[in-house]
């Protein structure tokens, strides 16, 4: 079984059990305290991920870590999943978990590149019309690109809504090259 496919499986069995026992936020924001911690932590990854270091030895890592950081809930889930020999997955199934969360709330993430930075009025439009067209909550992330002359183009998952003028030059120019002279 993949890792992807494993820690989604891990990810889905710890929103069942936080949403039946009513302490799903308390996981959600314990999840997100770990991932801090694995993102500035370079040395914490690699010894989840090593062979080398047993499973004993890194659960006691992580309960070192994390004792009085999180509740105990999320400790067991951590524990049940370093003892699975499954620690490397851990930064993965955060991640899974936190896909599923914004499923569950109807959000969905947007790149959005534009060739100048927007103005707050301009990126709240189009975070608005963007969620009109999808139906859903867009959590938008505003990026720089200056090879696209101008415009804006905007990922969505695999779909792409590119209306930037480097593109419109792009599809210009091939369909003067198509055209019989």
């Amino acid at each position: 079984m993949s890792s992807a496919i494993a820690g989604r499986r891990y990810a889905v069995a710890l929103l069942e059990v936080a949403v039946e026992g009513n302490f799903l936020e308390t996981v959600t924001e314990d999840l997100r305290k770990i991932q801090e911690v694995l993102a500035g932590s370079h040395e914490l990854v690699l010894a989840l991920k090593s062979p080398l270091i047993n499973v004993d030895l890194k659960s006691k890592i992580l309960e070192e870590i994390f004792r009085s950081e999180i509740d105990q809930k999320t400790m067991t889930f951590i524990k049940l999943l370093t003892h699975k020999k499954r620690a490397n997955l851990l930064a993965g199934v955060i991640a899974e978990f936190n896909a599923l969360i914004d499923e569950r709330n109807g959000v969905i993430n947007a790149d959005v590149k534009s060739a100048v930075k927007l103005s707050d009025e301009q990126a709240k439009e189009l975070v608005n019309s963007l969620s009109a067209r999808t139906g859903k909550k867009i959590r938008a992330r505003m990026l720089l690109d200056e090879n696209l002359i101008g415009g804006v183009s905007v990922k969505i998952g695999d779909t792409i809504i590119d209306g930037s003028i480097s593109h419109q030059l792009e599809m210009l120019k091939h369909s003067l090259l198509a055209e019989p002279a």
